[in-house]
């Protein structure tokens, strides 16, 4: 049996906490029973600067259920940091560590599959989405290009998965050693390298509530995937300079041309054009180009991912140095 350690990221999540309570303690038990999992085995909810009343429920589940656990940061840190401070928290306490939503959308009974894929050797198991029935066409359609577009960047994922996900002690402790600020866990993880496996995740509708993960966040995580771990835009530049470079002497082959041959009329449309463009192309590359650099910048502060405000239950120990600080 392994102590399992379930983490879940919270976000203004009132209206979802209790039902999604049940429904963990009850698969819990179910865990337990079977021999699956330890007694002492832990829900540790990440409340990730919620303006509602999330950290208060937190709170009052710890008292009713010694099972549920919580972090409260400091503030608002986003998705991806809330999940590593939830991970890096969790695993001085536990063998293994569950990452699930707390809207409870990803499918429960994959969980068992994942501890009996660790059984037979897997380090780290993804939950890959085989049916999104459930999401809205906008959400379904912009998560289909959101895999597609990191795809054809060079990022390496598992498609169609998101932070669901099993991992092993063993591999926490690896991914504690990558030093990155910028997080992007679904390119982090398969970096690892340890031995791994996927399960079938069919989503479902969300117990209460509505999504907090809009097609702003989703484009802001999209470009932290890519420029955290391609260089292909670099690349996309490269060849678009190179492409003008030629368009540019085919062009002064023409008018020189046209100079000697006297087949030439004055005009300010194409001038301008060509004008409009080149400053297009141009700020468009120093833009990508910042980018990277502002990501060295955010990089050599090395300030925290984190910072622990409080903590109740005994859901792990944060590290004494690291990634997160702990508020006192």
């Amino acid at each position: 049996m392994i102590k399992l350690a379930i983490v879940s990221p919270c976000y203004n999540e009132e209206a979802v906490l209790r039902d999604s309570s049940k429904e963990l303690s009850a698969l819990f038990d179910r865990l337990v029973m079977k021999g699956k999992i330890a007694e002492d085995s832990f829900v540790l909810y990440v409340n990730d600067g919620s303006g509602d009343r999330t950290w208060q429920i937190i709170t009052e589940l710890n008292r009713e259920n010694a099972r549920i656990c919580g972090l409260d940061l400091a503030h608002n840190v986003g998705h991806q940091n809330a999940i590593m401070a939830g991970m890096m928290t969790a695993r001085h306490g536990s063998d293994a560590v569950v990452t699930i939503d707390a809207d409870l959308q990803d499918d429960l009974n994959a969980i068992e599959e994942m501890i009996d894929r660790h059984s037979e050797g897997a380090d780290i198991v993804y939950g890959v989405k085989v049916s999104r029935q459930a999401d809205s066409w906008s959400k379904r359609t912009s998560a289909q290009m959101f895999y597609r577009l990191l795809e054809y960047m060079g990022v390496k994922t598992v498609y169609n998965h998101a932070d669901f996900r099993f991992m092993s002690k063993r591999a926490l402790d690896a991914l504690a050693e990558f030093p990155e600020r910028n997080l992007y866990l679904r390119g982090m993880i398969p970096m690892i390298g340890f031995k791994t496996a996927t399960v079938d995740d069919v989503i479902s509708a969300r117990l209460a509530g509505n999504s907090k993960y809009t097609l702003r966040k989703m484009l802001s995580l999209a470009t932290d995937g890519i420029t955290s771990f391609s260089t292909r835009p670099i690349e996309m530049i490269i060849t678009a300079g190179a492409g003008m470079l030629v368009i540019a002497f085919c062009m002064l082959c023409y008018v020189i041309g046209s100079l000697l041959l006297g087949i030439y009329a004055s005009g300010w449309a194409s001038i301008m054009c060509s004008i409009w463009f080149i400053g297009a192309a141009l700020t468009l590359s120093v833009g990508i180009v910042g980018t990277y650099i502002g990501k060295i910048y955010i990089e050599v502060k090395h300030r925290p991912l984190y910072i622990i405000k409080e903590q109740v239950g005994d859901g792990g120990k944060q590290e004494e140095t690291g990634r997160g600080n702990t508020e006192k």
